[in-house]
């Protein structure tokens, strides 16, 4: 049995913690959720297995000092997502991303846990222009988003713990707690509501990409995972390519708008061979996911407002 028996996950409700809880259940692990739902909801854990729940935000010392007491590693993915609407709330993303870690961090210290093992991106190489980027290539954070993401890194490196970082690829497919406001499973929703997927600049941009379930399992595999930073994903994927997949997925036709006076965001093409020296591989594919993402919404999930 492994020594990080019980672990705590900050914000376990949401899109990545919701497939996480059963990974580690799954394992023997106790499992602890500290979620203040800002960015979540209840809903996302309904028929979760069995765990302890804190309701809180991790800036609160006395919820998270409660939270911490008697575990033995913490998972923190707790944080505000999206990169683009970050611009626009950049002291409040800061503020919850970075200092945020900082206390769970100083909390984690105090009660001597083993390891923090933190949710960081991808996103924080920004506008490197290059491919094959790997956990030594320069970040160019071009958002608050990936500012905040590289200050949460530093917190947990320069402690006095052993933790894993793990720069995720962006995430798709389905979970109990799945959002919308990710690339492809918006993609997915418009096509299946003869809606036009937008696609900024002319798509030849690259990003890295992981299914949902596969995000869930490098953080569970990364409690034994030797110290460091990782980045972690399934393949890079041009935005254009994105928008195929989904058509010949759904076997439909689906029209597309290139917005291309329109900035498509930062391009970065990752390479993930440190994570697979770890023994990590990623087991779902983006036209799988795709698939089976379609086929939950449906099945009488495609009700507008309630996804």
């Amino acid at each position: 049995m492994s020594r990080l028996q019980t672990v705590l996950v900050t914000g376990g409700a949401g899109y990545v913690g919701s497939a996480l809880l059963p990974e580690l259940v799954e394992e023997g692990r106790d499992v602890r959720i500290l979620d203040s739902f800002a960015g979540s909801s209840p809903r996302n854990l309904v028929g979760a297995p069995d765990y302890e729940f804190v309701r809180g935000d991790v800036r609160d010392n006395a919820t998270l000092r409660r939270a911490i007491d008697g575990v033995d590693a913490v998972i923190h993915l707790a944080g505000i997502t999206g990169a683009a609407r970050s611009h626009e709330i950049r002291e409040e993303v800061l503020d919850v991303n970075a200092r945020g870690t900082e206390a769970v961090v100083a909390a984690a210290v105090e009660d001597d846990i083993d390891r923090i093992v933190l949710a960081s991106s991808c996103n924080v190489y920004g506008n490197a222009f290059a491919e094959d980027l790997d956990e030594e290539s320069e970040p160019r954070p071009a958002n608050p988003y990936a500012e905040s993401k590289l200050e949460a890194e530093e917190a947990v490196t320069e402690a006095p713990i052993e933790s894993v970082t793990l720069r995720m690829a962006t995430n798709f497919g389905w979970s109990p707690g799945v959002r919308f406001n990710l690339v492809v499973n918006d993609f997915v929703f418009r096509a299946l509501n003869d809606e036009p997927l937008t696609v900024y600049g002319d798509g030849t941009n690259w990003r890295p990409f992981v299914h949902v379930r596969d995000a869930a399992g490098a953080f569970s595999d990364a409690l034994e995972w030797d110290p460091g930073c990782y980045n972690v994903g399934l393949e890079n994927v041009r935005i254009q390519t994105i928008a195929e997949t989904v058509e010949h997925s759904l076997d439909r036709s689906v029209e597309v708008d290139y917005l291309r006076d329109r900035d498509p965001g930062p391009s970065y093409h990752v390479d993930f061979s440190a994570a697979r020296s770890q023994g990590y591989e990623a087991e779902y594919g983006l036209a799988e996911g795709i698939s089976e993402l379609a086929d939950r919404l449906a099945n009488g999930r495609k009700v507008s407002g309630r996804v």
